[in-house]
């Protein structure tokens, strides 16, 4: 199991890493969609469309490495000076309380969602828009599904943690 957390801590950095360069792609678009209009006078739909594309594609899919780096916001009054148990307790029973159900609720309410999007191949509603919202709408139920993995391993080294293991045995 140990194996499996790390092998989900690595895919959720990895993802995480690659999408957060759509930051800086989404600066410069943006950038250039300004430029381009209050200098210019040229607009461009897809150019918009693709910065709200970007936008919800570096959320999504950068959500399990936030979670796995522990830097998601959270009211922490307590958590911050609890003790390590008490910590892996609130993180076992969040994950599994929680997080666990939300990621299936999102799965099984975005599944129908998404393959109505893919069986139409949708695309903008504005005719010079972006194609391929099917695309962005499946990335949806990768988040969905990163998060949850991202929740197991979570929960893996909560329930290490309770069981005894040391600081040094359950480091990400």
């Amino acid at each position: 199991m140990e194996r499996l957390a790390k092998a989900i801590d690595r895919l959720n950095t990895r993802v995480g890493r690659a999408v957060a360069w759509l930051a800086l792609l989404m600066v410069l678009l943006e950038f250039t969609v300004v430029i381009s209009r209050y200098v210019f006078g040229v607009t461009s739909i897809a150019m918009q469309e693709a910065v709200v594309h970007m936008h919800a594609s570096l959320f999504m899919l950068a959500a399990a490495w936030t979670l796995r780096a522990d830097a998601h916001v959270r009211v922490d009054i307590f958590y911050r000076g609890a003790t390590p148990r008490a910590k892996a307790t609130v993180d076992l029973l969040g994950s599994m309380l929680l997080l666990l159900p939300t990621c299936a609720l999102i799965l099984w309410v975005a599944t129908p969602y998404v393959a109505q999007a893919w069986a139409v191949r949708e695309g903008s509603r504005e005719t010079s828009g972006l194609g391929g919202v099917y695309l962005l709408k499946t990335v949806i139920l990768i988040f969905a599904a990163q998060l949850a993995l991202q929740a197991a391993s979570m929960a893996f080294r909560a329930v290490r943690v309770l069981a005894g293991a040391t600081a040094g045995e359950t480091e990400r």
